[in-house]
C-alpha cells in the first residue's frame, strides 16, 4: 500500500537517525540463529502495535518459516508488520516469501529488486541492503549479522553439521527507537522506489508540488553525527551506527578506527571478509606497535575464494607489525564483531571490506559496558582457541607478494568504480 503523500510524517520515515550514545539500555548477546530466533519469535508473538524487519537474506528453510509464521500471525491480529528484504540476497526465495507473508497482511517490500532482466543494468545495483534488523513496538530490537536462515544452511555449500559462527544483540531501552527509525527508513526507501512513478504523479497533483518535493529530498538525506556523543543516561550506554550512501558513508569505519586508536590493552576483531583501507590498517599497526594485543579472527573455512585471497594479501603486512591472525576452521565464520579493551564492543552486519565500508547499507551497535564486553570477549576467546594461528614466516617482501597485493588492490578499485565510488582505496 503506498504511503499517502499528504501525510508529512511519511517522508520523515525515510530519514536515518544520527548515531549517538544513549544510556539506560539492556543489551543481551546472542550467538547464532539458535539463540536469536526463539527470542525474536517470542517478541513478535507479544507485539501489540508494530513490527519492522529488514534483512539481506530471508530464506525458506524451517527456521525462516518459523519467523515468517510469527510475522503473519502478528499481522493477522492487527499488528502493523513491515518487512523489507534485499532484492539480490533474497532473490531465490522471493516467490515463497510473497506466498508466506502477503496473504497474512504483512507489508513486504524489496530493496533494489531484480525481477526484470534490465534491472541488473541499472546504476547502484552493487549497493545492497545488508542490514539485519528487527524491532517490536519500539521497545525491543535485534541487530547483528544473522540472516533469516538456519545456522547450518549455507546457500552455496548446502547443509553442514556445525553452525556458522555469528552474533546478534537484543536491545531494550531508548536505543530500540533508533533501530526502529532505521528499519522503518529502509522499508520506506524500498517502498518509494517501488511506487516512484505513482509518487511523482501524486506530487505533481498536490497543492504545493515544489515544497513537497524539497521536503522529500531533505528527509532522504541522513545527516552524520560523531559516535562520541553522550546524552548523560545511565548504563548500559550504546550507539546505533548506520552506514549508508547518503551522508553517513564512513560512520562504521570511523567508530572502529577511533576505538583502535584509543586502545590500551587489546583489540580483537572477528570478521569473514577483511580488506580495509590504509587508515584502518595503519590504526591496527600502530596499536600493535605500542604494545596493544591485536588479534584478527578471519575465515579458515572459505566460502568465497576471491575474498580469502584479498584478506591473505594483507597477512604479511599486518603480521610484520605484530598483529596476530587466526583462521576459524570449525565452521563458516559470519560474525562481524569486535572488542577493544574492557569496555568497548561492537556487533553488527558490517564486514571490513570495500563492499561493507563503502557500498552496502550496514548497521552496527557499539556498546560501552564492561560486562557486555567481557561476555563477547569470552566468546571470541573460545572461538580463537578453536582456530589456527597463522605462524608461517612472512613471504611478503618480494616481488611476488608486491604483485599479489597490487592485483588485489586493482580488483577492488575496479569494483568500486563500477559501483560508482570514485577515488583511491
Amino acid at each position: 500500500m503506498p504511503v499517502p503523500l499528504d501525510d508529512p510524517s511519511a517522508w520523515a520515515w525515510s530519514g536515518v537517525p544520527r548515531p549517538r550514545f544513549v544510556g539506560g539500555n539492556d543489551v543481551r548477546l546472542l550467538q547464532g540463529g539458535d539463540e536469536l530466533f526463539p527470542h525474536m519469535v517470542a517478541a513478535i508473538d507479544a507485539a501489540r502495535e508494530e513490527v519492522w524487519l529488514a534483512t539481506y537474506i530471508f530464506h525458506c528453510d524451517a527456521a525462516a518459516r518459523e519467523v515468517a509464521a510469527a510475522l503473519s500471525a502478528a499481522a493477522g491480529r492487527g499488528v502493523e508488520v513491515h518487512v523489507v528484504v534485499d532484492g539480490f540476497g533474497s532473490l531465490q526465495t522471493m516467490a515463497t516469501l510473497r506466498e508466506w507473508l502477503l496473504p497474512g497482511g504483512v507489508r513486504l517490500e524489496v530493496f533494489r529488486p531484480l525481477d526484470r532482466w534490465w534491472a541488473w543494468l541499472q546504476p547502484g545495483q552493487l549497493r545492497r541492503l545488508h542490514q539485519k534488523l528487527c524491532v517490536v513496538d519500539a521497545e525491543v530490537a535485534y541487530v547483528g549479522g544473522i540472516n533469516v536462515i538456519d545456522d547450518r544452511h549455507d546457500l552455496h555449500h548446502g547443509w553442514g553439521d556445525a553452525p556458522r559462527l555469528d552474533y546478534a544483540v537484543e536491545l531494550r531501552g531508548p536505543i530500540a527507537r533508533q533501530v526502529r527509525d532505521t528499519a522503518r527508513a529502509m522499508w520506506a526507501r524500498a517502498h518509494l522506489g517501488h511506487f516512484w512513478g505513482e509518487e511523482l504523479r501524486a506530487l505533481a497533483r498536490s497543492a504545493a508540488p515544489v515544497e513537497q518535493t524539497v521536503q522529500l529530498l531533505r528527509q532522504l538525506r541522513a545527516r552524520p553525527q560523531p559516535v562520541s556523543g553522550d546524552d548523560g543516561g545511565e548504563p548500559v550506554r550504546a550507539a546505533f551506527v548506520v552506514r549508508d550512501n547518503l551522508r553517513q558513508r564512513r560512520a562504521i569505519e570511523r567508530s572502529y578506527v577511533e576505538a583502535i586508536r584509543g586502545a590500551r590493552e587489546r583489540v580483537d576483531i572477528a570478521v569473514p571478509y577483511f580488506y580495509p583501507g590504509q587508515t584502518f590498517r595503519r590504526a591496527l599497526r600502530r596499536a600493535a606497535a605500542r604494545g596493544v594485543r591485536v588479534r584478527l579472527l578471519l575465515q579458515g573455512k572459505i566460502d568465497y575464494r576471491i575474498a580469502a585471497l584479498a584478506a591473505r594479501a594483507l597477512y604479511d603486512e599486518l603480521r610484520a607489525h605484530g598483529v596476530r591472525i587466526y583462521e576459524y576452521t570449525p565452521a563458516f565464520l559470519h560474525a562481524k564483531v569486535a572488542v577493544v579493551d574492557d569496555d568497548w564492543a561492537t556487533v553488527g552486519s558490517s564486514n571490513i571490506d570495500p563492499l561493507s565500508l563503502l557500498l552496502n547499507l550496514e548497521a552496527n551497535v557499539v556498546v560501552r559496558d564492561p560486562l557486555f564486553a567481557r561476555a563477547l570477549a569470552d566468546r571470541l576467546d573460545t572461538a580463537i582457541d578453536a582456530s589456527h594461528e597463522v605462524v608461517s614466516q612472512p613471504a611478503g617482501r618480494g616481488w611476488r607478494a608486491w604483485l599479489h597485493r597490487g592485483f588485489v588492490a586493482w580488483c577492488a578499485g575496479v569494483y568500486l568504480r563500477l559501483a560508482g565510488i570514485g577515488g583511491r582505496y
